[in-house]
């Protein structure tokens, strides 16, 4: 078994920095036809967010009121 080495360590680094910082700017070229639809101003997120908070404050209450 091959000993991993501090050289190979950066290699695997430089690579995947490589990698990350090449990758979004092919992929904005994948989608290159104009959309016929409007950009929806909302995606829902913020409504979940909204009900996720509800919901850990609720659970937050009945775990004080239980103990």
């Amino acid at each position: 078994m091959e000993v991993i080495t501090r050289a190979s360590i950066k290699m695997v680094a430089i690579i995947s920095f490589l990698l990350a910082t090449i990758s979004p700017s092919t992929m904005a070229y994948d989608n290159v036809s104009p959309s016929l639809a409007p950009v929806p101003t909302s995606d829902g997120t913020k409504i979940d967010q909204g009900i996720a908070y509800g919901l850990m404050l609720v659970a937050l209450v009945l775990t004080y009121l239980i103990h």
